[in-house]
């Protein structure tokens, strides 16, 4: 049998040796970078000299790192020498591979320091600290916009410049953001492949699910640090703390709305456009946003996600559930600016105001300001008695 070598009787400076030692020999005279292998210091001093000796024969690519050229060149050649055992996928670059293979494995080996988070690579990851140590390093070059990722940059900036580069094959549907393409075409086949593991919930989308889950579970890893406010939704957070800076950084061009929530000006648009590129499936409803769409449809299917935590009731939509909380806890968080009066619901602040102004936007030759007064006086035309009495008479 063959004798193994013995790993010590090597020189101390070979990267072998210092692999197992843990040495790092070699060092950068600019900066604190150690190394235990010579090549990997001649790249990395690279950076300091700016050098950049492996050129793309076919464009003007240059890099520091051989590897990466020749990663760079499948760009060209479309060659993708990696493949998936458990699907189709191929790539051309192994550790996408390996990020790939997580989604069969459900594997996340990344953990946030400072919640329960966890997440199938790096990069997602550090987007994700950034919720909590707050930092924003990706400006806006046309307002004071800032962000933790370069995605949402990339999306903001597309709002200024009115870029939609990404359309629908289905119909007239375009769009500056692929996820958003992505779900509104689940729109057009109906697929919901995310299931809730709690109840019968279905959504188009991973994150979706996610916070979804939070429903039941009420866990609430996000939290505001100018108040005791917590969410289950990273986005929400970010939304909610514009609340304490006045942070508007959505602007319609067409008037003066200002709004913290990229979303809400998409939806603030299609009142000058007039667009609803939503339609129910079931029946001729359009609307101009996909919130409203998922609520309608639940009239057809009475579906009823959303469930009171004080009492039994349940309901379709989530703005319905907050109107209906705030009759258990008193919260009237909308006040007349004319007087004293408060509500927990925007309509009914809509009907006080008509009020004072004297508006009576429903007409017969009866006016009103209100629509269910109008209901009321309609039934006085067709006679309608739609509400009978439970007493027998003695």
């Amino acid at each position: 049998m063959k004798e193994a070598p013995d790993i010590w009787n090597v020189s101390p400076a070979s990267s072998h040796y210092s692999r197992h030692t843990g040495k790092k020999p070699f060092a950068c005279p600019d900066c604190d970078y150690k190394t235990a292998v010579s090549s990997d210091l001649s790249r990395h001093k690279r950076t300091h000299k700016g050098e950049k000796p492996f050129a793309c024969p076919d464009c003007d690519y240059k890099t520091a790192v051989s590897k990466d050229l020749s990663r760079h060149k499948r760009t060209h050649t479309g060659e993708k020498p990696y493949t998936c055992d458990k699907c189709d996928y191929r790539t051309g670059h192994a550790s996408a591979l390996s990020r790939h293979k997580r989604i069969h494995t459900g594997e996340k080996p990344y953990a946030c320091p400072y919640c329960d988070y966890r997440t199938m690579n790096t990069s997602t990851l550090s987007i994700h600290k950034r919720i909590h140590t707050g930092e924003k390093p990706y400006t806006c070059p046309y307002c004071d916009y800032r962000t933790g990722d370069t995605s949402s940059l990339s999306r903001h900036k597309r709002l200024h410049v009115g870029e939609k580069p990404y359309t629908c094959d289905k119909c007239d549907y375009r769009t500056g953001d692929t996820s958003a393409l992505s779900r509104h075409k689940w729109l057009h086949v109906g697929e919901k492949p995310y299931a809730c593991p709690y109840c019968d919930y279905r959504t188009v989308n991973t994150s979706s699910l996610s916070r979804h889950k939070r429903i039941h579970t009420g866990e609430k890893p996000y939290t505001c640090p100018y108040c005791d406010y917590r969410t289950g939704d990273a986005s929400t957070l970010v939304t909610h703390k514009r609340l304490h800076v006045g942070e508007k950084p959505y602007t319609c061009d067409k008037c003066d709305y200002r709004s913290a929530v990229s979303s809400d000006l998409s939806k603030h648009k299609r009142v000058h456009t007039g667009e609803k590129p939503y339609l129910c499936p079931q029946c001729s409803y359009r609307t101009g946003n996909t919130s409203s769409l998922t609520a309608h449809i639940r009239i057809h299917t009475g579906e009823k996600p959303y469930a009171c935590s004080y009492c039994d009731y349940r309901t379709g939509d989530t703005s319905s559930l907050s109107k209906h909380k705030r009759l258990h806890v008193g919260e009237k968080p909308y006040p007349c600016d004319k007087c004293d009066y408060r509500t927990g619901d925007t309509s009914s602040l809509s009907r006080h105001k008509r009020i004072h102004t004297g508006e009576k936007p429903y007409a017969c030759d009866y006016r009103t300001g209100d629509t269910s007064s109008l209901s009321r006086h309609k039934r006085l035309h067709v006679g309608e008695k739609p509400y009978t009495c439970s007493l027998s008479t003695p």
